[in-house]
């Protein structure tokens, strides 16, 4: 697939990116070496290769699943800049 300076010029617009009349060129010719790039992907044979969310198998480490008292409300709102009854009061921001 050919990008040409048109196209570059066209997602520059629509991206919001000023980009200099003089860059349009070596920049479609450089996206243009990216795409075919990525159009070699497709001639490679993924038959029978499960999609996977990652390259490394790993767990993630698991920790018990254990009921606190959730530490110590009065200590957690001493940190506050204001409370209100046992609760943090915090700036307005939907009017």
């Amino acid at each position: 697939m050919a990008i040409d300076a048109a196209t570059v010029r066209k997602v520059a617009k629509l991206a919001r990116i000023a980009e200099a009349e003089d860059r349009l060129e070596p920049l479609a010719k450089e996206l243009s070496g990216i795409l075919n790039w990525i159009e070699q992907l497709n001639e490679v044979d993924t038959t029978g290769v499960e999609p996977m969310t990652s390259a490394v198998a790993a767990e993630l480490p698991m920790r018990e699943d254990v009921v606190t008292d959730g530490g110590d409300p009065a200590k957690v709102l001493s940190n506050a800049p204001k409370t209100v009854n046992g609760f943090f009061v915090v700036p307005k921001v939907v009017e």
